[in-house]
């Protein structure tokens, strides 16, 4: 899971075509619809906090946790630019800590799949559902193995940007159920003087792992949390079928006894 090192750099450049605002407002009604309005909620995965701060605009207290310090930097550059008081924790998923209970988690663009050994995903939805308020919900999309496997594939994708270009080789592994890319990238350097202007190359390889809804579900109820719904990963709340490439989950906190 170690990544999105010198990718951090161009990451939200090279992924503007991103709906994060039709995501945040998918997001937003499910949230309106627990009466959860406001509060401290968690972004797990948060990466370049794009979501992060679109909450935190929405009137929610957020924390952002991420494996990446280099992703990090940039949600941290948002941060100053925005004013918002959110908080960054640089922390593994599988084994994250906060300070308290939240009233929601959400997990968003997949981050859930580059948890690759099912054991480990119900570990991650355990520490959700410790650190969920009594009913909170934990709101996450994830890629379906028809998207690994049918759509993406065997495939080679390239674009060139004015600052930055990449080649993205795609695999996916059937037996294993793993899907890696090699991401090669060229960013060129800014500032001044010598080297400015210098396209530098930098690999790095992903794995991710596709699940099927029915895998989801049994994690879930593996952790002790309650499936609540599940939707088609678009914008809208679309049923699920054998052609998404995401879905998208709302579930809920159980075991804990509300105070009072």
């Amino acid at each position: 899971m170690d990544a999105y090192s010198e990718f951090a750099k161009v990451y939200d450049v090279l992924m503007e075509d991103v709906p994060y605002d039709e995501w945040c407002g998918k997001i937003l009604a499910h949230l309106g619809k627990e009466n959860i309005n406001d509060g401290l909620l968690l972004d797990l995965g948060c990466g370049s906090g794009t979501m992060t701060e679109m909450l935190a605009e929405a009137g929610y207290d957020m924390t952002g946790v991420d494996l990446s310090a280099e992703m990090l930097e940039q949600a941290e550059r948002k941060k100053e630019l925005s004013g918002h008081d959110i908080l960054y924790l640089c922390q593994d998923m599988r084994e994250f800590e906060l300070y308290g209970t939240v009233r929601a988690v959400v997990c968003v663009c997949d981050s859930l799949n580059y948890i690759t050994d099912k054991e480990e995903l119900v570990k991650v939805f355990r520490l959700v559902n410790n650190y969920l308020d009594p009913h909170g919900v934990f709101l996450f999309d994830f890629n379906t193995v028809h998207k690994y496997r049918d759509v993406i594939g065997e495939t080679t994708i390239a674009e060139n940007r004015e600052d930055c270009s990449f080649i993205w080789e795609n695999y996916y592994d059937e037996r294993s159920g793993i899907n890696e890319y090699d991401l090669t990238l060229f960013v060129k350097s800014s500032g001044e003087g010598v080297g400015s202007g210098i396209y530098r190359r930098y690999d790095e390889t992903h794995f991710q792992r596709g699940f099927e809804l029915d895998e989801i579900k049994k994690a879930l109820e593996e952790a002790g949390m309650e499936f609540v719904s599940a939707s088609d990963g678009d914008v809208t709340d679309a049923p699920v079928d054998e052609n998404s490439e995401r879905i998208f989950v709302v579930a809920r906190e159980h075991g804990k006894k509300e105070a009072g």
